[in-house]
């Protein structure tokens, strides 16, 4: 067995890796790659990686790690030069664009369309093109959910039942979130948020992950507020909708005008920021999903829980996306591609992630054991499936050019979270950016 994770110190050199590994081993042995960004899941690759490669002598398997921040970016340069990993991990937003270059593989041509029956419908319905599945669903998530610190909210006098029922609005006459956070955010003095005497400056805990992070922040909001992303097709985003300015304004506010949440400084270019900030005991309220609960349970040397997210003018809002496993066309090896795409998407393959509490496995029949692995920790996962209940899920991020919308809007919107554009100027220039390349 040749496992290998290729981590950020790599990523230059991952390119020429993944066409490495596609050259044969006296002519004999099939020597595939598999992309993914998640550290967690790899560990837990490694294990049903090993079975496969145990069940299928002749094929060796690589894994290449690639940070969340690069990802993305070098995939398309890779791919697009006739190149890339053998198998890769895609998520809603940059799908499209990889299906409509034929890119990747037709799973409903390659596995029968009657596997689709052993994934969750809704991680099928997400990667559908043309009306035919070109992906194998491996993770899907329940809603957003609140980490808690318990002894930072038992300091501050906050409970989670508070927080779960609080609700944020514009208005602050209605806004209940707010003062919470406040009394969880706290100087080097002991002074909190609400205080006169509060210096924002040296801020000792924070009370709350507001960033420019896009599942569990921005399209919360958005969500909640009754304001939209995108439109119906993914084709535009609608960063100008009056609601969904409302809900950037709250955000931004809570960085630089309250100071609730740590500057744009460390989390604009950092999506794990907050969290390293949470299992640091900097922070109170750490919002995110199902796919940090096994980061967090490892390695909080504090007492910890979960709770649902607060409401908005609109109710609670949240979205629920899938991962899946996608076939390069690129492959030099499709026969022992499709041998590996198999046994991810069956309940052998996925029961490794399911054992591990790394994520929820797409893989029906492995979500019991991915609940028992919760419950024998002793870990409330309700939150992030009960914020779901009597409601849609917000739309996922979708779009066939939305890799090259995000290049455009992103500069402009940083630039809204650092405070150095107002918000509905910046929003508008966003806008602006990428409609010049819908």
């Amino acid at each position: 067995m040749n496992i290998r994770k290729i981590t950020a110190a790599l990523v230059a050199g991952a390119a020429a890796l993944a066409l490495a590994g596609c050259t044969s081993a006296g002519g004999d042995e099939a020597k595939i790659t598999l992309r993914l960004w998640d550290e967690k899941v790899a560990d837990v690759y490694e294990e049903s990686i090993a079975a496969f490669e145990d069940a299928n002598p002749g094929i060796d398997v690589e894994l290449n790690v690639v940070p969340w921040s690069d990802y993305f970016t070098t995939l398309r340069s890779e791919v697009g030069s006739g190149g890339g990993d053998d198998l890769f991990w895609l998520n809603g937003a940059y799908f499209e664009d990889y299906a409509a270059a034929g890119s990747l593989v037709n799973i409903d041509d390659a596995l029968g369309k009657d596997a689709r029956e052993g994934w969750a419908e809704s991680a099928v319905q997400q990667y559908l093109y043309e009306d035919a599945l070109y992906g194998v669903p491996q993770l899907t998530d329940g809603g957003t959910g609140l980490y808690l610190n318990s002894e930072l909210l038992a300091e501050a006098g906050v409970t989670a039942e508070e927080l779960s029922n609080a609700a944020w609005n514009p208005d602050p006459e209605k806004d209940t979130l707010l003062p919470l956070l406040q009394k969880l955010t706290i100087d080097e003095n002991g002074n909190n948020a609400a205080s006169p005497d509060f210096d924002p400056k040296r801020v000792k805990t924070y009370g709350y992950s507001a960033a420019l992070e896009l599942q569990n922040i921005q399209l919360n909001y958005i969500a909640s507020n009754g304001g939209t992303y995108q439109n119906e097709d993914g084709s535009k985003l609608t960063f100008t909708d009056p609601k969904t300015v409302e809900a950037y304004q709250y955000i931004v506010d809570l960085i630089n005008k309250y100071h609730v949440a740590p500057p744009a400084e460390s989390t604009n270019d950092d999506g794990d920021y907050t969290r390293e900030l949470f299992l640091q005991g900097k922070l109170a309220v750490f919002q995110s999903g199902t796919y940090n609960l096994a980061q967090v349970n490892d390695n909080a040397d504090f007492e910890w829980q979960t709770a649902e997210i607060p409401a908005g003018p609109a109710g609670k809002g949240t979205t629920a996306p899938a991962v899946i496993v996608a076939g390069n066309t690129n492959t030099k090896y499709p026969e022992a591609q499709q041998k590996l795409l198999e046994w991810l998407g069956s309940a052998e393959g996925a029961k490794y992630i399911a054992d591990s509490g790394a994520a929820i496995p797409a893989v029906t029949d492995a979500r019991a054991d991915y609940d028992a692995y919760w419950q024998e920790q002793g870990v409330d996962t309700s939150p992030f499936f009960t914020v779901l209940e009597g409601r849609e899920p917000f739309p996922p991020v979708i779009g066939k050019n939305y890799g090259a919308q995000a290049e455009a809007f992103t500069p402009p919107l940083k630039e809204v979270f650092l405070g150095k554009t107002p918000v509905k100027e910046g929003l508008q220039k966003a806008q602006d950016a990428a409609d010049k390349v819908a």
